[in-house]
């Protein structure tokens, strides 16, 4: 049980960093952290669920009583620092997770063409395709590249995979010393600890459908693919 609890306690950290970096860059909010009404009991809920736990389970986990921990999810009474202190002791947060929003879980997402949040950056535009959903670790994207536009830093590496399809157009992936000519229809895999970059030599913009699958999306570096976000 300990095992499974350390693991799930794991997992919900891994899964923090990449993708609230992404909500924030196709919002354009480069702050951190929420603002509004926050319900700590709720908050404290969402985060036991996400986590697997039974309420009996993070009971014993604190060291707080079963009943306390139901009230306080009910939002029937309010923890003093004390008792939240050991609940994200428990839950291997920091003490200030308590007080982010809630955000809903999707169970269906349904975009119309051109509503998608999206959000400029030096060489085009990315468009978020799960909606804020995502497909277990992997964040399906929609990636549009202006003509004549390299990437202007490194090349980018990274843990997991990367899976890029060809809508239109023509897109260069240099995966390693390969380089990987896509037109409509292409497709390409690989190890994203190969270090890798792309290119539109064309006259034409390119749009092709990017999946980034970080093994450990705590891993910062895939934030890469977004880097210089810009207003256009």
């Amino acid at each position: 049980m300990a095992n499974k609890i350390k693991s799930n306690n794991r997992s919900y950290s891994l899964k923090s960093h990449w993708r609230k970096r992404l909500a924030q860059l196709m919002a354009n909010d480069t702050t951190e952290g929420a603002t509004g009404d926050v319900s700590v009991g709720k908050r404290l809920q969402a985060l036991r669920m996400e986590m697997g736990l039974s309420q009996r389970a993070l009971a014993e986990m604190s060291g707080l009583n079963f009943n306390t921990l139901s009230l306080i999810e009910n939002e029937k009474t309010s923890p003093n620092v004390s008792t939240l202190q050991q609940l994200a002791n428990a839950l291997n947060v920091p003490i200030t997770t308590f007080f982010e929003s809630v955000r809903e879980r999707e169970q269906i997402v349904f975009q119309k063409a051109g509503e998608r949040q999206k959000t400029p950056f030096s060489q085009g535009l990315i468009e978020d395709l799960g909606g804020g959903m995502a497909l277990g670790e992997a964040t399906p994207l929609l990636l549009i590249l202006y003509p004549h536009e390299v990437n202007d830093v490194d090349p980018i590496s990274h843990s997991g995979q990367e899976f890029v399809y060809c809508l239109e157009g023509d897109l260069i992936f240099i995966v390693g010393d390969e380089e990987h000519h896509l037109e409509k229809g292409d497709s390409l895999i690989f190890d994203a600890h190969i270090p890798h970059r792309w290119e539109n030599q064309s006259d034409e913009s390119a749009r092709a459908i990017l999946v980034i699958c970080p093994s450990d999306v705590n891993d910062r570096s895939v934030v890469q693919h977004l880097a210089n976000p810009t207003q256009k």
